[in-house]
């Protein structure tokens, strides 16, 4: 049911599931997709500022608005353990210090602003916070944290859909990867690809 890099479900996340209609991941793909895209239409309209955007609140409310017509426990973190992630009872202080971090290579200029966006996706994409969706997430943390905050074009992320299988999906795991390993010229060059 889930291709290389994707997160499976506890059988307690699956009972998460608000239409059980839904039985192929096909199906639950097409769900979470009009849902992400009407959350898309609400992101267009607000103006958060960095301190919002770098918030515990925010990112669940992101969350939620991205899953909320399809899962129960959309903008709630995780009750189980997830490879990759931290242990569950350390997400929120993981976030803490991804969102500190992310204000100090503001306030320094440590980085680009690419390269903020995409170290901030990176870091909630390793916390995994959540059960499910949190490439897609992450993606739009960093989205948001581009567009809302440093005033730039959103990022194409490859211009495809990465939910599935092929070259598009395994170079970006692949830049995913290096970018584990502190390397994330390769993952920065994706995001504007």
């Amino acid at each position: 049911m889930f291709s290389e890099g994707q997160t499976p479900l506890s059988e307690e996340e699956k009972e998460g599931i608000l239409n059980l209609s839904i039985e192929r991941r096909e199906e639950l793909d097409g769900a979470e997709q009009i849902n992400i895209e009407k959350s898309l239409k609400w992101v267009r309209r607000i103006s958060p500022k960095i301190d919002e955007i770098l918030s515990e609140e925010f990112i669940k409310n992101i969350h939620k608005n991205m899953f909320d017509d399809v899962w129960n426990w959309a903008g709630l973190y995780r009750t189980t353990n997830k490879n990759p992630g931290c242990d569950k009872f350390e997400i929120g202080i993981e976030l803490r210090k991804t969102f500190d971090d992310c204000r100090f290579w503001i306030e320094n200029n440590t980085f680009t602003d690419d390269e903020i966006a995409v170290r901030l996706k990176h870091r909630i994409v390793l916390v995994h916070p959540f059960a499910n969706g949190n490439g897609r997430h992450s993606r739009l943390m960093g989205d948001i944290l581009i567009s809302k905050y440093f005033k730039l074009p959103v990022f194409s992320w490859g211009g495809k859909d990465l939910s599935g299988t092929g070259e598009v999906r395994k170079k970006y795991l692949e830049a995913l990867r290096k970018a584990d390993n502190g390397k994330y010229e390769d993952l920065i060059a994706f995001a504007r690809s």
